[in-house]
């Protein structure tokens, strides 16, 4: 397996401490979970668990095979409680990949307070990548590789080309890609099929619909607690 080695963080119980062996047996099973899959003939959509966001979304909630947004005014928004119930869903799903890779967040999950929400340690991933560029390495071979659900990538900022090669890895491994980004990238353009900007409110944090792809732009009354 060519390209960057990182650091990766898992709850399972392995045999061997290497972190870049876990990675690469992992991403091995890729044609397995292909075979499995193809005759799949739809992406599903995760619901966010918020009637009033769900209903503002083509189908119904986070569409996958393609890349999500996320611009921040600052971390700790509510972004993560936002996906956390697509999460759940889609390692409860007995005929897709269950696989979640979480790169370069900004500070360490709490492991109990996730398995307490109904995550699947086991089947989740921490990449702690040196730099941008594995971090964006690892993206997109995780997304690629068919045995992952959802990838969640932070990152400082990226330039179109790279933001079009995630997008294509996601369509490829039919995986959910969520992208954090500084809001200062809102007025960018951006190839993701949906864009969505969390601020801080007066009183809670604001969401608003950038871009939607067959629906509509602008704020959603809904709740984001962080």
């Amino acid at each position: 397996m060519s390209g960057y080695f990182v650091a990766v963080k898992t709850w399972m119980l392995r045999e061997s401490s290497d972190s870049a062996t876990a990675l690469a047996r992992i991403l091995a099973d890729a044609r397995v979970w292909k075979l499995k899959t193809a005759a799949v003939s739809s992406s599903p959509v995760w619901s966010t668990g918020r009637p009033a966001l769900d209903a503002r979304l083509p189908g119904g909630g986070w569409p996958t095979a393609t890349l999500v947004e996320v611009l921040l005014e600052t971390p700790g928004l509510g972004e993560l409680q936002l996906f956390l119930p697509a999460l759940i869903d889609c390692q409860q799903r007995a005929d897709a990949p269950s696989w979640i890779v979480w790169i370069a967040p900004p500070h360490e999950p709490y492991a109990p307070a996730l398995a307490q929400q109904g995550i699947e340690l086991a089947r989740l991933l921490v990449v702690r990548p040196a730099s941008a560029a594995e971090a964006l390495w690892a993206a997109e071979q995780a997304l690629s590789s068919g045995v992952c659900a959802a990838v969640l990538l932070w990152l400082q900022g990226s330039d179109d080309r790279w933001l079009r090669r995630l997008k294509l890895a996601a369509e490829e491994g039919g995986a959910l890609c969520v992208l954090f980004r500084p809001e200062r990238h809102r007025f960018e353009s951006s190839p993701a099929r949906l864009r969505l900007a969390l601020t801080k409110g007066e009183h809670e944090t604001q969401l608003d619909l950038v871009k939607v792809q067959g629906g509509r732009p602008g704020p959603v009354e809904c709740r984001v607690s962080g």
